[in-house]
């Protein structure tokens, strides 16, 4: 891979992750949706617990190469735009389509990566490597020891804090999956991204002669040691994705390490790229599509249909039962929506994609 090139491993990681969430976003029904498509209820953990902290993981990948070659005062304001304007998006999607602002939910996906970014940029951009390895320990280990023994869904300190400070803007009553302390447990999931794409930063090691090949084989052995090690620490301080739990950290930057490593070498070393391209159409406007998909699901709701027997339906809810569960089923037919669902955005994607249109924020 030369100086400048894209690591086109990463985009296809991107596009493969994001294709997952609006998979997981987008069942027919929520009453009928397998199992692994589904959140873990607390403890434990699905496939669909992979998808957030791999997105948070691709962004500080992707830092170390918008941040290689640029210098720290215009990276600054960069950083500082992009954060405001993710948070700003999240907002207007929770908000969307009442704006009722006395009970609008304040976390959310768009607004964790925000600032996640936001942390993880400033510690880069000001702080030394050795202090980003001194973060991350010191984020996971003091995460651990505040939480402490109570680990209940409102009993434990994090629900206690959002509580305090954002009662009536959470996703639930009484906590919110991205709530404020739990966030510090996912900059360290966004830092050991950027630790990562320094590995893989082309002329990055070249002094110890490490090719691709070493590269691949070093992210393989340290996705081990990060499961092991995620698993291992769950024995005291449980697996939670609600509660961004320091094991459930190590386990998925582990997951995502096994993940880059084997994309990094299919697609950026043996150059086998043939089977990249659906992938590619949608990691380059992830964003994007994230945040149209999720206001058209909104909409979709609102607007309601007359059913042939008087009563109201969202158009959601008839096109799911129309179109998929009247011949699928209710379970096969949530699934088939969602693939439907999936499918219709990659072909919105694919038009600006030809065009070379790439939404950034």
């Amino acid at each position: 891979m030369r100086t400048g090139e894209r690591l086109l491993s990463l985009d296809v990681f991107r596009g493969v992750t994001i294709a997952s969430m609006i998979l997981v976003n987008n069942p027919g029904s929520w009453n009928h949706v397998y199992p692994p498509l589904l959140h873990a209820e607390w403890h434990g953990w699905t496939p669909t617990d992979l998808i957030f902290p791999f997105f948070l993981f691709i962004v500080g990948v992707a830092m170390s190469f918008s941040f290689a070659a640029r210098e720290n005062a215009p990276q600054l304001r960069k950083v500082l735009v992009r954060s405001l304007i993710l948070f700003g998006v999240g907002v207007f999607m929770a908000a969307y389509p009442r704006f009722d602002l006395t009970h609008l939910r304040i976390p959310g996906v768009l607004q964790r990566i925000a600032v996640c970014y936001l942390a993880a940029s400033l510690l880069v951009l000001y702080a030394s490597r050795k202090t980003l390895y001194w973060t991350v320990f010191l984020l996971l280990l003091g995460y651990f020891l505040l939480l402490g023994s109570d680990l209940t869904v409102e009993g434990n300190l994090a629900a206690r804090v959002d509580r305090f400070l954002l009662g009536g803007h959470l996703w639930k009553a009484t906590w919110d999956p991205e709530g404020l302390l739990s966030t510090f447990p996912a900059i360290a999931t966004t830092i050991l991204g950027y630790l990562t794409g320094e590995r893989l930063r082309p002329n990055e090691n070249v002094e110890k002669g490490e090719n691709g090949h070493e590269k691949a084989a070093t992210l393989f052995a340290a996705g081990w040691a990060f499961i092991l090690g995620g698993l291992f620490w769950s024995i005291w301080f449980p697996i939670n994705k609600n509660l961004w739990t320091s094991s459930y950290v190590l386990f998925t930057a582990g997951a995502a390490l096994q993940f880059l490593g084997f994309l990094y070498w299919v697609v950026d070393v043996k150059k086998w790229r043939g089977w990249t391209y659906p992938a590619l159409v949608f990691g380059r406007n992830a964003i994007a599509v994230f945040a149209l998909s999720g206001l058209v699901a909104k909409s979709l709701i609102l607007y309601k249909v007359e059913r042939r027997d008087g009563s109201l339906a969202s158009l959601y809810q008839l096109l799911y039962e129309t179109a998929f569960a009247s011949w699928a089923g209710p379970l096969r037919g949530s699934l088939l929506f969602a693939l439907a669902t999936v499918f219709f955005w990659w072909l919105m994607m694919l038009a600006l994609y030809r065009r070379r249109i790439y939404i950034a924020v």
